[in-house]
């Protein structure tokens, strides 16, 4: 395990989790911890044995958002805050663009670039105390850490604006309605949950699991030819594969599928 000052570092089993690791300030986003993140998520990206990535916070919370306290003693021209936001997408370029499953298990707040990470993963679990809260307009700002992309493909663009203009708490139930949260677990059954969601994808097709999400991020941008021309082209490279080859001879051996989705704990 490998733990920076601000960010818990552990692949076990095919499967790295980062922890995010500020609990005094309820694991609010510093600029230490995008570096180690960036950094933790380059060593991932190289690793092809990460097979799933859990993210979660330490001590009860998930993220409270950006560093407020720094903001207050940050130039304010905007050609500074461009440059600053330039290098938070740089820091966090390889979380948003992650080729493999990326689990988010959420307690606590999930409030500001909180609600964004959790946001940019392809499951979200969380407990029944968990809050999401796009608060940015509570200090002045817009939605960043790619909010503007990822919330209204989830809850549609009426209801996106709705919980961005109003910056409201949306509790864990009412985020399990909205699709924001797939699964709800009591904080002491959530990390085996997610343990077992990220290994189970160890048996999936790398290659098909990263055509699938690279499918699904075009999704609202692409006419229908351009979509249907990529995905001929994703079904050529996946099918050409050893995993595909393998499915496929178990199947025919009436073997069961070395991927299985696990059943609720």
């Amino acid at each position: 395990m490998t733990t920076y000052k601000h960010l818990g570092f552990e692949v076990r089993d095919q499967v790295a989790t980062l922890t995010l690791n500020n609990p005094s300030a309820r694991n609010a986003l510093s600029a230490d911890m995008r570096l180690e993140m960036e950094d933790a998520m380059t060593r991932i990206r190289k690793d092809d044995q990460v097979r799933a990535v859990i993210l979660t916070g330490a001590e009860g919370h998930f993220c409270a958002g950006g560093d407020i306290r720094n903001m207050s003693t940050s130039p304010r021209d905007p050609a500074t805050w461009r440059q600053s936001m330039s290098r938070l997408h740089d820091n966090l370029m390889p979380l948003m663009t992650l080729d493999r499953p990326l689990i988010a298990a959420v307690d606590g707040v999930a409030y500001g670039a909180g609600f964004s990470f959790a946001l940019m993963a392809d499951f979200v679990l969380a407990t029944p105390r968990a809050r999401f809260c796009m608060s940015f307009l509570r200090i002045g700002l817009i939605p960043d850490c790619a909010a503007f992309h990822t919330l209204p493909r989830i809850v549609g663009v009426q209801r996106a604006k709705e919980l961005m203009l109003s910056a409201r708490e949306v509790k864990a139930d009412e985020a399990l309605q909205l699709g924001i949260v797939m699964e709800l677990h009591a904080p002491e059954q959530l990390m085996a949950r997610a343990h077992a969601l990220a290994a189970s994808m160890a048996h999936a097709s790398p290659v098909a699991v990263s055509l699938i999400k690279r499918a699904l991020a075009t999704v609202g941008g692409a006419d229908l030819p351009g979509l249907l021309e990529m995905e001929a082209t994703a079904q050529g490279v996946a099918g050409s594969t050893d995993a595909h080859r393998q499915a496929v001879q178990r199947f025919l051996n009436k073997e069961p599928a070395a991927f299985q989705w696990p059943n609720k704990v």
